[in-house]
């Protein structure tokens, strides 16, 4: 019996290089550090003043450390090489990420409101609002800037997980300043009410965040295929085919989260030598992804233009939007 052998892509995903590789997992390890340090200072805030939305921001606090530690090892686990056992790699793990992590948000949403109505159908107790709004604001001006710089190193180095963790510590950020505006309204006010209702409010606005999250994450699991880049992926597929002289159809591609996987069927004449198409169509595979916006691996097929019908019984899906 002839030894049976398996092909794995040991290439280690994008980020390629070991720099934007350590870049990220820095970025991952800052929001850990920063989401456990903002947390302890939101439960100070809120044992100081009971407040109903400071507890809605630690609460929401409380999610992201989870979410954080779980996004963490994903990064890591994501960027591995791939196994015998996992053929195509760990990549697609960054999709659970940032479902996890939206999951997390929307469980947090349902605790903030839960909490709020709580406090106000029992009666209002706030205390020390001053102290507590100002922790609270340093709070959501050092999520501010961490969030966008976890958003500018995962659009650099095509980390979902990253881009995801930005987006969650500036949802963050922007409830601890509509935090500060509701204990600010209570104290310029004296109007108690303003404070369940501030904390009603975040809770709304981090569900519809933890719901996008949900459904990128599902969207990426289901292999949908973005209009826009396929587009961009047929206006360099035409131009190159034109230099080179073939013709292509069948294109399919999804993305794993870091690259997109472009399959694509080329045509040949009958009588085209097959090193001569196999020569071409390497030539393909190794400029398309030069042409990318974004790390991409290309498969081709090799077919014959002149009885390319008589052969398929089917058409082969084109790739193109109806």
């Amino acid at each position: 019996m002839a030894e049976q052998s398996v092909q794995t892509k040991t290439d280690r995903p994008s980020p390629r290089n070991e720099q934007e590789l350590r870049h990220a997992r820095f970025a991952m390890r800052l929001s850990l550090i920063f989401g456990l340090v903002m947390l302890g200072g939101k439960t100070t805030a809120y044992f100081m003043t009971h407040s109903a939305a400071i507890l809605s921001d630690a609460a929401e606090s409380v999610i992201h450390v989870v979410a954080v530690a779980f996004a963490a090892f994903s990064l890591r686990l994501s960027t591995k090489p791939a196994a015998p056992q996992f053929l195509y790699g760990y990549e697609r793990i960054t999709f659970f990420s940032a479902g996890f992590e939206g999951a997390m948000i929307i469980l947090a949403a349902i605790f903030i409101l839960a909490a709020a109505i709580q406090k106000w159908l029992a009666g209002l107790r706030l205390e020390n609002l001053g102290t507590g709004a100002l922790l609270v604001l340093a709070a959501g001006i050092l999520n501010a800037g961490l969030g966008y710089y976890l958003l500018r190193v995962g659009r650099r180095t095509n980390s979902l997980i990253l881009e995801a963790n930005g987006k969650h510590v500036l949802t963050d950020s922007w409830t601890s300043f509509g935090v500060v505006a509701g204990l600010g309204l209570v104290l310029l006010t004296r109007w108690k009410p303003f404070d369940p209702l501030v904390a009603i409010a975040v809770a709304v606005n981090i569900l519809w965040s933890g719901g996008h999250l949900v459904w990128r994450s599902a969207v990426g699991l289901l292999d949908y295929s973005d209009p826009s880049a396929g587009r961009q992926i047929r206006e360099k597929l035409d131009a190159i085919c034109c230099e080179l002289g073939i013709h292509y159809h069948g294109v399919r591609f999804r993305t794993t989260g870091y690259r997109q996987i472009i399959e694509v069927h080329l045509l040949f004449p009958h009588l085209t030598p097959v090193g001569e198409a196999h020569r071409l169509a390497t030539i393909l595979e190794e400029r398309l992804p030069l042409e990318m916006k974004m790390p991409a691996e290309v498969i081709t097929h090799l077919e014959s233009l002149d009885d390319h019908a008589a052969v398929h019984r089917e058409e082969h899906y084109t790739g193109k939007p109806e």
